[in-house]
């Protein structure tokens, strides 16, 4: 079955310029990893789930912030892993530095026995979009193309 994924992209106008949000991955294999890790807030969901309700359940699992407003719907994107992203932007303003991030267990180190919690986000923060597309994941800078062309600031 394929793996489908759901998300928001957010952005703001500040000083006048346009900016995402974007998140990074928590966890000790992306911990030293900068450029293009980051990502929408984003998660897994199936079918009959709809996908604009696992975005904002997902954003908000992964933020602690939630979202209203009108939502952009963008071109779902397929991964370089396989996984379809669906993504829709909005307008928002969030303070990065309060993101409050649901964790996930895993063995640490590998074969130790050892299991440890980690955040699934240890960090976000507002880029602007030539940036973004430095840090966010290869496969989703179309996301980012597309927002580019429909917005007008």
């Amino acid at each position: 079955m394929a793996r489908t994924s759901a998300g928001l992209l957010v952005y703001r106008i500040n000083n006048q310029l346009l900016e995402v949000f974007l998140v990074h991955p928590g966890g000790p294999f992306w911990k030293n990893k900068d450029n293009g890790t980051w990502s929408i807030p984003k998660g897994e969901f199936e079918a009959p789930e709809n996908p604009l309700d696992a975005a904002l359940r997902e954003f908000e699992e992964e933020t602690g912030f939630t979202v209203k407003g009108e939502f952009i719907p963008l071109t779902p994107v397929k991964q370089p892993g396989g996984k379809t992203v669906y993504a829709w932007a909005i307008s928002g303003n969030f303070d990065p530095a309060k993101i409050r991030s649901n964790n996930f267990s895993i063995v640490w180190p590998p074969g130790s026995g050892n299991i440890k919690e980690f955040p699934e986000i240890d960090r976000a923060d507002w880029f602007e979009l030539s940036s973004a597309k430095q840090k966010i994941l290869r496969g989703q800078i179309p996301l980012l193309e597309e927002f580019e062309k429909e917005v007008t600031i």
